[in-house]
């Protein structure tokens, strides 16, 4: 089904690095050629914003063109905003990407690529989130090639209610891509460093910043799978019970 056209598809993309985004035009090239696409994308840069939602500000859009929205939000703004006050019925599927930086292991919890997603999936939509597995000169053929791969693949099998598709794809060409693997999260090693700063006015500032992440060598993850120069696709969950633990912690027999 890739590269074939469905005129009843309906398509919800977002991202977190802007509406005017390289990777963000990548992709909606590609899913133009699936559907009808509407993008609803953060004014302004919202990398690493996660989650978060806006709370005390009012919410301003701007119409770019008839399918193109900018919201001065973060990514999950997007996505809420899209779904509860601005789209004509709901989508088939949310497509967030193509994310300029890896989303491996643990630095999917920082992600406003993958929180867009995790908020398609909240409100009841099918939903990836798609990223370049490199931080310069990324290059999104690949990408752009495989998200209308995994969109026909995810459309035909279906996804769980509460499951969401995390894709890393090398910055290369396609002739570049070992092949697919289904990983697992890696585990990141942080070494982050916290620089400390004075302004011109004698007040203490921060900076958090480091080098590029490193993450430990697993069989399996995701991290392993770019490492080899494949994609990486990732099943993530809503529920983040540990289940494991549970039974552990009732023996605690806890009580106020």
């Amino acid at each position: 089904m890739a590269g074939k056209k469905r005129n009843d598809l309906y398509i919800l993309i977002t991202n977190d690095d802007g509406v005017r985004a390289e990777g963000l035009r990548n992709l909606r090239a590609a899913m133009e050629e699936m559907g009808r696409v509407i993008v609803v994308a953060p004014e302004q840069q919202q990398s690493a914003s996660s989650h978060a939602l806006t709370l005390s500000d009012p919410l301003r859009i701007n119409w770019l063109d008839d399918s193109t929205i900018a919201v001065d939000g973060t990514p999950t703004d997007c996505v809420l905003v899209a779904m509860r006050g601005l789209l004509e019925r709901k989508p088939d599927l949310l497509v967030s990407g193509i994310n300029h930086g890896p989303n491996l292991g643990d630095d999917v919890t920082y992600s406003g690529t993958v929180a867009a997603a995790f908020e398609g999936t909240l409100l009841g939509i099918p939903s990836i989130a798609i990223s370049v597995a490199s931080w310069h000169d990324c290059k999104f053929e690949a990408a752009r090639e495989f998200a209308k791969v995994i969109v026909a693949r995810t459309l035909e099998e279906g996804l769980a209610p509460t499951t969401l598709l995390n894709v890393n794809v090398p910055s290369c060409a396609v002739r570049g891509v070992t092949g697919v693997k289904v990983t697992k999260l890696g585990k990141r090693v942080y070494r982050d460093v916290l620089v400390k700063k004075k302004d011109p006015r004698g007040r203490d500032y921060y900076w958090i910043g480091g080098g590029d992440p490193v993450w430990e060598s697993e069989e399996g993850t995701d991290f392993e799978a770019i490492e080899q120069n494949a994609i990486s696709v990732t099943p993530l969950h809503l529920d983040l019970t540990d289940y494991g633990q549970l039974e552990a912690v009732k023996k605690w027999k806890l009580s106020f």
